[in-house]
């Protein structure tokens, strides 16, 4: 193997500095950015290696072994990155993820303008709706509509009316998809039954028969990826060891339809066995799911984090507390948030607009 094809990610910077934070001016490197536009958002290299999910000192070597990096300026001289520094380390990720090594995949993103330009220009998400008269009136429409489904399933779950369920979760899957049917159908459904509803003539019973029939629609809305858009699987896991979780089958389905393959292990399956099958499977990307709020999952994450590849991993799910994650995990809130993450670090297709994602992170930063 070619001496600059070693991966820099498991070899931080010997002294945990970049050259351009010892003061380089911007572009002084071969293929570095050039300066921010004005009133544009950057970021410094703590918030976006968040965003990335690699380690500060990972895109410092990035920085001063391939010159990929930041292009703005402070006024103390700490080097910042502008949203076309971001999107060109995003297409080096990509690459990597492809199975690239260090330095083609550098070489790559820096010839990559194009899509680099198409990234910062990508519209605000609901900028166009927010301008169009009715857009309101719309969000209300598809929100008494998700509500009246939700009642309807929660009214023949209770009653055990099992073909009744079959028939509402394939109408909801046929107009709604499968991840607004499980963000804002099935899981209200869920959470009031696992609460306890007043007056509720069935407990537990009703879930059951819920969850099974759930399984059977989203497995039914899952198509065949005949063409994968990532070369190896997405693997989704629970850190919980439950019998089925149908969350994980419910992203299954709707990242198939942005042809995202997959591998579900959504039984009990023991943490070192999860553990293993990540290093075997060499995926794509992880995502784990919790449930639950007691804290199993955060060694799961730690160790999956700590694996020597390249893969991001994703937190999904009520069950976690964002501050306690590892800095390298992302945590994510639904499942189309879920979606439009992977396939956008996957492919990098506008599932996260640039802006807003670099606006997020400056906030945290």
């Amino acid at each position: 193997m070619p001496a600059d094809s070693a991966d820099p990610t498991q070899s931080p910077a010997a002294d945990g500095t970049a050259a351009g934070d010892r003061g380089a001016g911007a572009g002084s490197e071969p293929g570095s950015s050039e300066p921010a536009r004005s009133g544009e958002p950057t970021l410094p290299v703590a918030a976006v290696a968040r965003r990335l999910g690699v380690a500060p000192a990972t895109l410092r070597t990035w920085d001063r072994r391939y010159g990929v990096g930041p292009s703005a300026h402070t006024d103390g001289k700490h080097r910042r990155y502008a949203p076309g520094d971001v999107a060109r380390l995003e297409v080096m990720q990509r690459a990597l993820l492809s199975g690239a090594s260090t330095a083609e995949a550098a070489r790559y993103a820096r010839d990559c303008e194009v899509t680099i330009d198409a990234a910062r220009s990508a519209p605000e998400p609901g900028a166009a709706a927010g301008a169009e008269p009715g857009a309101g009136t719309a969000v209300a429409d598809d929100r008494e509509r998700t509500s009246r489904l939700a009642r309807k399933l929660s009214a023949a779950a209770f009653a055990l009316d099992a073909r009744a369920v079959h028939r509402i979760l394939d109408e909801t899957l046929d107009a709604e998809g499968p991840l607004v049917g499980f963000d804002e159908v099935l899981t209200p459904v869920l959470a009031a039954m696992r609460g306890g509803w007043e007056g509720a003539r069935a407990g537990v019973e009703a879930e059951y028969v819920l969850v099974e029939c759930a399984l059977l629609a989203f497995a039914r809305a899952t198509s065949s990826v005949e063409r994968p858009s990532n070369h190896h699987p997405v693997l989704l896991v629970s850190a919980q060891q439950v019998r089925h979780n149908v969350a994980l089958y419910a992203l299954a389905a709707g990242l198939s339809a942005r042809s995202v393959d997959t591998l579900v292990l959504g039984s009990a399956v023991p943490p070192e066995t999860l553990v293993t099958i990540a290093r075997r499977s060499v995926p794509s990307a992880m995502v784990v799911w919790d449930q639950g709020s007691s804290g199993v999952g955060r060694d799961l994450v730690t160790r999956l984090a700590r694996s020597k590849q390249r893969s991001r991993v994703f937190t999904w799910g009520p069950g976690w507390d964002a501050a306690e994650l590892p800095g390298t995990v992302e945590h994510l809130g639904t499942a189309q948030e879920v979606t439009d993450r992977v396939t956008y670090v996957l492919t990098g297709s506008p599932g996260e607009p640039l802006g807003a994602g670099l606006r997020a992170s400056a906030d945290e930063g």
